[in-house]
């Protein structure tokens, strides 16, 4: 089931014109979000950003506004079958809704940590970068290239080889009682990434930077997040795959993940 342009529709095909944009050049913007509890409401779900970054990008876009009420119906109808929402908006203002299950391993995942692999800026770097487009083409070729080496996610960076984010979400990185990410302009603002920085707690400290090579090799942790996942460390990142004796090497289990996953247990 799917919600498009004002309808529930029981099938996993969608009719489109041959030369609607949206399909020729991904000329859409959308959001992925995961509803707690099965609530729109629950703060966790965080449905009000999620609108306002998309309402955010029709502006600066000039494209046609969507009937939010509508969108809300469709998410609220889809939301009795799934966890995760993908909601997506066309240039005249249609809407796509989507769902889908969360990661089956997803608790094995926040545990244990994955492996990252450094994808070459020559070749992967996101368009659009501050709006989540539908042309997400670069980021879903490095999210291939890194599976073919046995990683689970890429790292992306910028021409100065400073790291930015991950193919699917915001790089969070730990030393000294601070939780660092990427600042923006060459990046995502991640819905989950506002919510830590904008969580009030004396456990951490959140700070934005510059994540060059001096920066990243002191860290003590390194994570993800994402609206869907939360976060997830990283337990290793290939930084080649022709040497791999030069991998960096991380503790998933850091005693600060504890700490940062405290903002996830309302």
């Amino acid at each position: 089931m799917y919600w498009f342009n004002g309808e529930s529709i029981e099938k996993n095909t969608i009719e489109l014109n041959i030369y609607d944009p949206g399909f020729l050049y991904g000329a859409n913007i959308f959001t992925t979000l995961r509803v707690y509890e099965n609530s729109l409401n629950h703060p966790l779900t965080n449905w009000q950003p999620h609108c306002q970054r998309l309402s955010k990008s029709i502006k600066k876009f000039a494209w046609e506004n969507p009937n939010w009420e509508i969108i809300k119906q469709g998410a609220e109808i889809l939301k009795s079958q799934y966890e995760v929402l993908r909601i997506a908006i066309f240039p005249d203002g249609r809407e796509l809704i989507i769902g889908r299950d969360l990661p089956k391993n997803l608790k094995q995942l926040q545990g244990e940590g994955i492996t990252g692999w450094l994808a070459d800026s020559r070749l992967f770097k996101r368009s659009l970068a501050e709006d989540k487009t539908g042309n997400y083409l670069s980021p879903w070729l490095a999210l291939q290239e890194a599976k073919k080496i046995g990683a689970q996610e890429a790292i992306l960076m910028d021409t100065n080889h400073n790291w930015l984010e991950t193919s699917t979400g915001n790089l969070w990185g730990y030393k000294d009682n601070v939780w660092f990410t990427p600042s923006l302009g060459k990046i995502l603002p991640g819905i989950f990434r506002g919510f830590i920085l904008g969580s009030k707690t004396t456990d951490f400290v959140t700070v934005e930077n510059t994540w060059n090579w001096d920066f990243v090799k002191g860290l003590e942790a390194i994570a993800y997040s994402n609206s869907v996942v939360e976060i997830i460390p990283f337990h290793s990142i290939i930084l080649s795959e022709n040497n791999l004796e030069n991998n960096l090497i991380f503790d998933p289990k850091h005693s600060a993940f504890q700490k940062l996953r405290k903002l996830f247990s309302k």
